[in-house]
């Protein structure tokens, strides 16, 4: 018909799902799958016996790489104080006569009787022996100075002043069960020759210590470890030429204590009369 509007019509196609498309899906599948993962995780922990449990926890805290041997993760009689504490789920950690507290008296102990011993039969090189504490024991540092106290500069000989001192530490080391290691440092000077460097020299020096405290005594079974670090770990920070730098350092680490595990039982127990209401 002749005068009516011609009509056009424009179907406008959609899209669903915009730019992203189908990702989202792949990213929820993803999390669900991490999800099913940490609930598995978790039922398996809450099947393992308590004594189990803390033997794992016991093992990452302190395993060693340079022990002589390993530890079991299913191992209940481990040579240190264990408590089922560690799970917060039980309360606190308990502190008794077997706890931190009397650890760290008898540490504080050992450090003193040593220094004691310093001060007395070594009173003429005492300012070249450091004793403090570290985490698990005690450190002894034999220093160097502008006159030798161990070594002659380059040599891993040992002198008789070094033999002394040696000889004093082992007497006291050898009234107890202590495990030691043996640590040997240079200062920053290097050797002229390409065959024979600092990290021979700190290593030799550290096995002549070993040898000389055999000698007067002390058990090699309790000997973890002898290493020689060159001058990578210099005791003076800001000047790694400096003669104090060359030094042995014996590291005594703490005694083991007996275990102590605490039964399920005897944890309910102690919730059951913590959770009575006082009189």
């Amino acid at each position: 018909m002749e005068g009516q509007p011609v009509i056009v019509k424009k179907v406008k196609k959609v899209v669903h799902g915009g730019h992203h498309g189908g990702s989202w899906k792949v990213a929820y599948a993803d999390f669900v799958t991490a999800m099913m993962a940490f609930f598995l995780l978790m039922w398996l922990v809450t099947m393992v016996s308590p004594e189990k449990r803390a033997g794992v926890s016991y093992y990452f805290k302190h395993f060693n790489l340079f022990d002589k041997a390993g530890i079991s993760f299913v191992d209940t009689k481990i040579p240190v104080k264990m408590s089922l504490v560690d799970d917060q789920r039980f309360g606190k950690p308990e502190i008794d006569e077997e706890g931190t507290e009397l650890e760290e008296q008898r540490r504080k102990a050992f450090e003193d009787t040593l220094k004691q011993e310093i001060e007395t039969r070594l009173a003429d090189v005492k300012d070249q022996i450091l004793v403090d504490t570290f985490e698990n024991g005690v450190r002894v540092e034999i220093v160097e100075k502008s006159s030798s106290a161990m070594f002659p500069l380059g040599s891993a000989v040992m002198t008789d002043n070094g033999k002394r001192i040696l000889k004093v530490i082992a007497g006291v080391l050898n009234g107890t069960d202590k495990k030691i290691a043996i640590e040997g440092h240079t200062d920053a000077l290097a050797f002229s020759s390409s065959t024979y460097s600092n990290w021979e020299l700190s290593t030799e020096r550290a096995s002549a210590a070993r040898r000389e405290l055999e000698r007067d005594g002390f058990p090699p079974s309790r000997l973890m470890r002898v290493t020689g670090f060159a001058d990578t770990q210099p005791l003076i920070q800001e000047n790694a030429s400096d003669p104090r730098n060359r030094r042995i350092s014996i590291l005594i680490f703490d005694e083991p204590r007996p275990v102590r595990v605490i039964s399920p039982q005897e944890i309910n127990i102690r919730q059951t009369i913590q959770n009575q209401p006082a009189r």
